[in-house]
């Protein structure tokens, strides 16, 4: 006798690792105890996501068949809307529905659409753990966001005016996204570069005082501002330096004794570096927060039915994000 088919939603189906996932059917969740079914509006396209679905990060455990996708917004059965982290395997957040053990959906205000919710999660929570467990950020100090021109660096600009800093620099390659973040909050702009210009702006930056910097580059910026906090000799203000990308490149070289003579302390944040606690709640605060701090990211929305191409476009600005249209 032939077993009865259970109902089946659309989805994004990764059928092999490393290639894109599929458009196609997948049988629709169920919940157990403990957890809730999320009808699906907006997930975002992360390189988290794009890692986990190759098998390339070190969380990656599920095998093919399987949606990717680790987080999103959607509505539980009584119509909340709720964002959600971390469906149980083999789901994802690219689908129509996922099932969430309930402590991970956490209610989100009005205010605030789906996609640029979506959108915000990530990086934003990246911004706001730096900031507030890793450098542990106090009100009226000066931070400096090396490398804001891209998502997580620009949100990190505007998380940290909302978070009570005093000033705020923001350094980047391209002028006209620098210049649009002084509409997002940014005091001072400096211009990514190899000249005496730069040289220059970084010596009158760090001898004013600079308390935190949030570092999205590393490469040779980094070696720049180590070596110009260090010769700044404020030895009796801490400069707490917050490696968080590599994305000019994956090493730096500084001498030891740039540290030895100076008052600086290099951390990281990022997977692991925080307790999983600690980011719900942040978490919690960053979407209760969006609406009145009206925090900007820009946003490409793709439809779930496009997510092959989607997924050959890359990374990048703007932040894609799958919509399920539900």
């Amino acid at each position: 006798m032939t077993q009865a088919k259970g109902a089946e939603m659309k989805a994004a189906v990764v059928y092999e690792l490393g290639r894109p996932p599929a458009f196609r059917d997948f049988d629709e969740p169920q919940p157990a105890a403990g957890e809730a079914r999320v009808v699906v509006t907006a997930s975002a396209l992360t390189n988290f996501t794009r890692l986990r679905a190759a098998g390339q990060h070190y969380s990656s455990t599920m095998e093919p068949p399987f949606v990717p996708g680790i987080d999103g917004i959607g509505r539980l059965e009584d119509g909340s809307r709720v964002y959600f982290l971390f469906p149980r395997a083999p789901y994802g957040g690219m689908a129509e529905m996922t099932v969430v053990p309930t402590f991970r959906c956490i209610p989100v205000p009005d205010g605030v659409d789906d996609v640029t919710l979506a959108a915000l999660a990530d990086p934003g929570m990246s911004s706001w753990a730096a900031l507030e467990v890793r450098a542990k950020l106090t009100a009226g100090e000066t931070v400096l966001i090396n490398g804001a021109t891209g998502t997580a660096g620009g949100l990190a600009v505007q998380i940290a005016k909302h978070l009570g800093a005093g000033k705020v620099i923001a350094t980047g390659r391209d002028r006209a996204a620098l210049e649009d973040l002084v509409d997002r909050g940014a005091d001072e702009i400096i211009q990514l570069g190899e000249g005496e210009a730069f040289t220059t702006a970084l010596r009158e930056v760090f001898a004013g005082g600079v308390d935190v910097v949030l570092d999205y580059l590393w490469g040779p910026s980094a070696e720049a501002m180590l070596t110009a906090a260090a010769n700044a000799g404020l030895r009796d203000r801490t400069l707490r330096f917050v490696q968080i990308g590599t994305a000019s490149a994956p090493t730096v070289s500084l001498a030891g004794t740039l540290l030895h003579s100076s008052a600086i302390e290099i951390t990281g944040s990022g997977t692991g570096s925080v307790d999983p606690k600690t980011i719900g709640g942040i978490l919690a605060r960053l979407m209760n927060a969006a609406p009145a701090a009206r925090f900007r990211v820009a946003t490409r929305p793709v439809p779930l039915e496009n997510v092959e191409e989607a997924w050959m476009i890359g990374a990048g600005t703007p932040r894609i994000v799958l919509t399920t249209g539900r």
